[in-house]
């Protein structure tokens, strides 16, 4: 029996019949409805004439997560007074109840973009409700574009609806412009609130750090579970506390010790029995319940008997360096629309109470909605759904927002290296199979090549241990070890990972026995788009290696995981620690047993900004064949020539990515090519000073720049960033004969250098007129000039500058004089002669007469005679 009264208190009521009127009028609504308001269980039984007077149709409802697919499909069943599996059904991975009877169906959005991909047309639905878009989850925005294409392509009739609990409805509906006549679709929005609730803000204590990776402080937790016990004492009702994950969960748990209430731990990795009790709620005069939650409990469901909320507010979100091939988990700040979410919890069947974990002055800086997955997340599986839908760049799909470029080179590229798409980026026969296994494709790659290695069964088992819910922590970061453990089934999760194994062995069967001519689809090096792949060198099924269907659990699990991440695959180090085939450095954790394995094959790992390496969490031992095997796409072998701790490293080097299998020196028999960029570049890092500078050289170097700041052309640049752009003009042919440093050292670079000259302008030859070595001064001495400075300098002893007036000039610059005593001290400095005559001559005259008796100091110099000698003996020599 239909329970009308549960319907009737359910805002969104109100605003059915206009969403059924836009439906039937354009084909494509925007339902904006607040948290708690009904539009996850009324709307769906409305569309499908379950409730209300409209026509019969089946309706297929897409959620994110599967706690929220099970939750929604109970209650909808529950309002009609039925009970899950008949009128109301629901599919996510690993279980579905559905019957012949079913007309509303919930499913994951993942579930939702499989059956997109089988049957584009969606046969035998009439509407999709696609639920909490506000969330921008990646598959979520994938299978809306994906809808969109069929509405235009396949199927006009089939009515869209986006459903959103917060304010950005305007954005989907230009997203879901309508067919007939164009525009955006309509937007129907509920009222209400719920029961509303009051929102009181408990700031933390003075010297909380903000979080970092995957780290929180212990002060912040230590706060929210002082937050939960005061608001039990202020309010009655169950309390819902939102924290980051489940390491989170399990401290907050722990600090609760002792409080009056059953403490319970809701996320995505607990049982289904465990969530589904969550959901159940408490029976009459039960204990009072603190459920402990993720973010999977913001939307799409109700927990009983909450009328108090307790945000931490912070979330995990994905992030992937593309670069490196590593996925990490970041802790942030929540966003508006996420807290909105959050809060709506409390207020679902009766005024409710919201504690926030931060201050009030500082809720105006979050961001408005959180980040868009496609932002943020490894695009290897949505770049092969789009290139099996037919658009590999998925320029043409609908999204809000565009794939960023870079995650989309990163992604086919992987794509490429494992056949799944070719030199086009088009999806292979390959690559198709491997999207029909509903894994990423690296996990659909080690499933397809090795399971005609060590069966179907073992390497289905190991793959479900290197899903993104890989084993508890608790189990170890030895896979092979932990697949022992799971194997066990001693406890939730090894029920779990036995149930998820045998879908997937029973998928890959299918998949496997799909594929033309019967074929195991081993082999990536067979697949077009394998680039660096050849023969059976590179090919998993190839003869050699120490895994087999005999082979043990370690080597199984090895090979697995190397065809899963071929770029994980490690070497240990000299230094300690592990270089991974990508370039990354990575490290085991203390007391760890596969410390003394030589290689590894990595499974999970995470690097966060702070860190140098990636700690790795998960890993199987490997041996060099295997990691060749695996990562044969990523092996070459060449000379190595390149400039390198002050000389050239020169050497053959057979490589897997970055780590160096074999290294053989090479020395003068390097590509005579390559050693000489290697010089040059050792030129352009250290400079012209690895060539023998003589004095005479020096000095030429400097009077060739003087020339060229003056003059100009045609007098050459001699920088070394000039010189060595015209290594070919003036270092050949010595530099060719080159193979090291100490070979620069030989080359003069006083005659090399006089080949840059100007000689074919006759103009070489004015060298000494423009830049002489020396000048003659009055005394009769040739005095050098110095052009290393600004302008030319001339030091010489003032004596011997008598009679001159004029100051002597080169290439038409005056030249700056030091004046020196007697002795060759510095007395003065000018570049205007005549000026110092006149005016400083008399300072330093009455200076310098004391000190130098013997010498002739006249009151006017410029008329006296020059002399390098003292005053008695030019009375002698006159």
């Amino acid at each position: 029996m239909i329970r009308n009264d549960a319907l009737d208190r359910l805002p969104v009521r109100h605003a059915v019949p206009e969403l059924l009127a836009a439906l039937d009028r354009r084909g494509a609504a925007v339902l904006s409805a607040p948290p708690g308001t009904g539009k996850t269980t009324l709307v769906p039984l409305a569309l499908a004439g379950l409730i209300g007077e409209g026509p019969r149709r089946r309706v297929l409802v897409a959620e994110p997560r599967r706690m929220a697919v099970r939750a929604a499909a109970r209650r909808m069943a529950w309002l009609l007074g039925e009970e899950a599996g008949g009128t109301v059904g629901f599919s996510v991975r690993g279980e579905r109840r559905t019957g012949p009877s079913t007309r509303v169906e919930v499913v994951t959005t993942g579930i939702l973009l499989q059956r997109l991909q089988r049957d584009p047309e969606l046969a035998g639905v009439d509407v999709v409700l696609l639920d909490e878009c506000h969330e921008r989850h990646l598959d979520a925005d994938t299978a809306m574009a994906f809808l969109v294409d069929v509405r235009a392509t396949l199927r006009p009739e089939l009515k869209l609806i986006a459903a959103s609990a917060t304010s950005d409805a305007a954005a989907w509906a230009d997203l879901l412009t309508v067919l007939d006549g164009g525009g955006p679709a309509p937007v129907v929005r509920s009222s209400g609130e719920g029961h509303g609730c009051r929102v009181f803000f408990e700031a933390p204590p003075p010297g909380v750090r903000p979080a970092h990776g995957t780290w929180v402080d212990p002060a912040l937790l230590r706060h929210v579970a002082a937050t939960v016990r005061l608001a039990l004492e202020r309010h009655e009702g169950d309390v819902l506390c939102f924290l980051p994950g489940t390491g989170e969960i399990a401290r907050t748990a722990g600090m609760l010790a002792g409080v009056d209430a059953e403490v319970l731990q809701l996320h995505g990795r607990a049982p289904a029995a465990v969530q589904d009790a969550v959901l159940r709620g408490t029976e009459p005069g039960g204990p009072r319940r603190v459920v402990l939650a993720t973010s999977v409990a913001e939307s799409s469901l109700t927990v009983p008997g909450v009328r108090i909320v307790v945000d931490s507010g912070l979330a995990r979100e994905p992030r992937t360096d593309h670069a490196r091939g590593l996925g990490s988990l970041a802790t942030v700040t929540v966003s508006e629309a996420t807290a909105t979410q959050r809060a709506g919890r409390a207020g679902r069947e009766a005024f409710g109470f919201v504690y926030r974990c931060w201050a009030e002055a500082s809720d105006g800086g979050r961001p408005r909605f959180p980040s868009p997955e496609i932002k943020v997340a490894d695009l290897a599986d949505f770049a092969l759904r789009a290139a099996c839908w037919g658009d590999p760049t998925a320029e043409g799909l609908a999204l809000l927002d565009a794939p960023p470029a870079g995650a989309m080179t990163a992604a086919r590229s992987v794509l490429g290296s494992i056949g799944a798409v070719d030199e086009a980026g088009r999806a292979t026969d390959r690559g198709v199979r491997m999207s029909r296994l509903g894994l990423h494709p690296r996990l659909g790659r080690a499933l397809l090549d090795g399971a005609p290695e060590v069966g179907v069964r073992r390497a289905a088992e190991v793959v479900v241990a290197l899903l993104s819910e890989e084993p508890p922590r608790d189990y170890g970061d030895d896979l092979a070890a932990a697949w022992r453990a799971a194997r066990r089934g001693a406890d939730g999760y090894g029920a779990r990972w036995k149930a998820e194994a045998r879908r997937l062995e029973r998928s890959a069967a299918e998949v496997a026995g799909g594929a033309s001519g019967g074929s195991s689809a081993s082999g990536a090096s067979e697949a077009s788009g394998a680039p660096g792949a050849s023969g059976a060198s590179a090919r998993p099924g190839a003869a050699g290696g120490s895994a087999g269907p005999a082979a043990g659990d370690d080597a199984v699990a090895g090979l697995v995981t190397a065809l899963a991440f071929p770029e994980r695959v490690a070497r240990a180090r000299e230094q300690g620690g592990y270089l991974m085939v990508s370039g990354s450095g990575a490290r085991l954790g203390e007391g760890s047993g596969l410390r003394a394995t030589p290689w590894l094959a990595v499974a999970v790992a995470d690097r966060t900004a702070r860190d140098a390496t990636a700690r790795v969490r998960l890993a199987a031992v490997v041996d060099e064949d295997m990691a060749r095997r695996a990562a044969g796409h990523l092996r070459s072998t060449g000379e190595e020539v390149r400039w390198e701790d002050g000389d050239v490293l020169a050497r053959s080097v057979d490589r897997l990515g970055a780590v160096e299998l074999t290294v053989r020196p090479l020395g003068a028999k390097a590509d005579p090519a390559l050693l000489r960029e290697a010089l040059l570049d050792g030129l352009r890092r250290e400079g012209s000073g690895l060539l023998r500078w003589s004095r005479e050289a020096g000095e030429l170097r400097a009077r060739l720049a003087f020339l060229h700041r003056e003059v100009g052309e045609p007098w050459p640049d001699v920088a070394d960033e000039a010189l060595v752009e015209r290594a070919d003009e003036w270092l050949e042919p010595e530099l060719s004969r080159a193979a090291r440093r100490a070979d620069l050292g030989r080359i003069d670079a006083g005659e090399a250098l006089r080949r840059l000259l100007p000689w074919a302008s006759g103009e070489a030859g004015r060298l000494g007129e423009l830049a002489p070595e020396r000048i003659e001064v009055p005394s009769g001495s040739r005095i050098r000039v110095e052009y290393g400075g600004e302008r030319p300098v001339l030091a010489v002893k003032l004596q011997e500058m008598f009679g001159l007036a004029e100051t002597p000039r080169v290439a038409g610059v005056p030249v700056l004089v030091h004046l020196l005593s007697p002795a060759g001290r510095p007395a003065a400095v000018t570049a205007d002669l005549a000026s110092f005559w006149r005016d400083g001559y008399r300072s330093v005259r009455a200076e310098l007469r004391g000190r130098y008796p013997k010498h002739p100091w006249p009151e006017d110099p410029s008329a006296a005679e020059a002399t390098r000698f003292t005053s008695a003996r030019l009375r002698r020599e006159g």
